[in-house]
């Protein structure tokens, strides 16, 4: 127990000691001996500290030979902090500041890696994915020979699948509430801006429930229309895809829907 306490006492020791020659170098320090003790920070690990000097020194050297590597630094600091909005930022600024430099291609990498660390859950607000996409094609633009090009387009790719499926699932949240309307308009767009998507079968089946959904619950002066576009949807969708999971269903949407288009032609005989 006096041993472990003994370690206890001297580990708080350090820990006071370390404090205070940072409180000082903060205070009284010159600008050199901030910079130096701000890369031997960063060199620790100790990127809280290192980025409260960085900060500091980046608008007062700024104009000098040391405000690359503070900026490079600086950046990375908060990037391993874990706040990667000011990182993407000054990742961003860093390149149109230094262009010429070796790391320039690394930081637009960054910064385009750091909206990707921001992006949501598909649930939420896909801004900061859509802002992603768009750095990561900005950088296969300015460094088309990139090592790094064959994982921006992994990363697009996934971040194109997470728009696609939370456009699916609201796609499919219309036509389950019964707003048949607004799930065809969401899934013809889903199919039409993402063609490849792996949604599509399922999405097109939907499309065909929807449409005779709409059709079902039609007045009469849009019903005969409204039958003839469900039926077209499935032959689109028989086309596509003659073996499927939902070829059965489908099958019976159409028996269903041509049995509604003989009692709706009757009726109006009738009338």
């Amino acid at each position: 127990m006096r041993q472990i306490a003994f370690i206890f006492v001297v580990f708080a020791l350090l820990l006071s000691g370390g404090c205070n020659e940072f409180n000082r170098i903060q205070k009284k320090g010159s600008q050199d001996e901030k910079y130096e003790k701000a890369l031997e920070y960063y060199g620790k690990g100790d990127f809280v500290k290192a980025q409260m000097l960085l900060d500091e020194l980046y608008p007062q050297m700024r104009t000098t030979a040391k405000a690359e590597n503070i900026a490079y630094h600086l950046a990375f600091c908060n990037y391993n902090i874990g706040d990667y909005i000011m990182a993407g930022y000054q990742f961003r600024s860093y390149f149109r500041s230094f262009p010429l430099s070796p790391r320039a291609e690394e930081c637009l990498y960054m910064s385009a890696y750091c909206h990707y660390l921001n992006s949501p859950p598909f649930s939420l607000d896909q801004t900061d994915t859509y802002q992603a996409i768009q750095e990561f094609q900005y950088f296969i633009q300015q460094f088309p020979n990139s090592k790094r090009i064959p994982e921006c387009n992994k990363l697009i790719d996934k971040m194109y699948e997470k728009l696609q499926k939370k456009e699916f699932l609201i796609a499919r949240q219309y036509l389950k509430i019964g707003d048949y309307k607004a799930a065809l308009t969401a899934f013809e767009q889903l199919i039409k801006t993402y063609p490849a998507t792996p949604y599509r079968e399922e999405a097109m089946y939907l499309s065909l429930e929807a449409r005779y959904q709409l059709a079902l619950n039609s007045i009469d002066t849009k019903k005969e229309q409204r039958i003839k576009d469900t039926i077209t949807e499935y032959q689109k969708f028989n086309t596509a895809f003659p073996v499927s999971p939902f070829s059965g269903d489908a099958k019976k949407i159409y028996d269903n829907t041509l049995q509604l288009q003989k009692d709706f032609q009757n009726q109006q005989k009738t009338n």
